[in-house]
């Protein structure tokens, strides 16, 4: 691009918008005119108020007003007749009464913000617009939830694993139990490719340590996968927990029993039952 500028004989184009570089150089310069020019008439405009200020009045009146009178253009009414305008309508007159110096610097300096604005977080993008603060403060929220977690369930085991009683517990399992299980469990935990596990008999244990086992390492053998990659150790007690909660629902369509019987006192059911 700088050979073809220095070589005007070159038979490229100078320019090409199609290209990101070049089309940011336009923007880029663009702005750099608008803001010169900006710049050029606030001078002058307060160029003119410091002259107006400094000039000797020749009226007899002498402007009395204070710094804050000036900057919101307010005058005396006997110096309304130096307002007046040559023309008149039907013997209206009408008064000169320029913007306030305030409100034309809040003008310009809106305009100055924008320009500011515009190359910060969209020329060169080294801010952050609303949609980048969100993603950092939901990914730190995220991390920190996921740090809670694994202080958590990483406490919970195969051998501290407790049985879950309150309903929260108990939902959440319920939960878990319907995005994971019910392919081969059934909706109700009847059994379809995989066991019914509303009745007393079970194939590999029916406490809470044997039923957290068997859903963290799997049954290969069965077809049944581990799940502890995709269920943290909290997550499989209360699944655990929500499945012995349908010990005795006898749910329609149950499958018929496989396993070996275990006894209510090896397997206790909790205290709050899902419906």
């Amino acid at each position: 691009m700088l050979t073809t500028i220095l070589d005007p004989g070159a038979k490229t184009s100078a320019w090409n918008l199609t290209s990101g570089e070049d089309l940011a150089w336009v923007v880029v310069l663009m702005l750099i005119t608008v803001s010169a020019g900006l710049l050029l008439v606030i001078t002058l405009y307060l160029a003119y108020i410091l002259w107006k200020a400094l000039t000797p009045q020749t009226e007899t009146v002498k402007d009395t007003r204070t710094f804050w009178q000036r900057m919101a253009g307010l005058r005396p009414l006997n110096q309304e007749k130096d307002l007046v305008m040559e023309h008149a309508y039907d013997g209206i007159a009408e008064l000169d009464n320029p913007t306030p110096p305030w409100f034309m610097g809040l003008f310009y300096g809106t305009i100055a913000f924008a320009v500011v604005y515009w190359l910060v977080f969209h020329t060169f993008r080294t801010g952050s617009i609303m949609e980048t603060e969100y993603t950092q403060e939901m990914a730190v929220a995220e991390k920190a939830r996921a740090e809670y977690i694994k202080l958590v369930a990483g406490k919970i085991n195969e051998n501290t694993v407790t049985l879950l009683t309150d309903k929260k517990g108990i939902e959440t399992g319920k939960t878990l139990f319907n995005q994971y299980c019910t392919a081969c469990h059934g909706q109700n935990g009847e059994g379809k490719v995989g066991p019914n596990l509303t009745d007393e008999y079970w194939l590999h244990g029916g406490d809470i340590k044997a039923v957290f086992h068997t859903i963290t390492e799997g049954v290969p053998e069965k077809g049944m996968i581990s799940w502890k990659k995709q269920l943290n150790p909290l997550q499989v007690q209360q699944v655990s927990s929500y499945v012995l909660s349908l010990q005795g629902t006898k749910p329609a369509g149950a499958k018929e029993p496989q396993g070996e019987k275990v006894t209510p006192a090896a397997a206790p059911t909790p205290k709050v039952a899902m419906q």
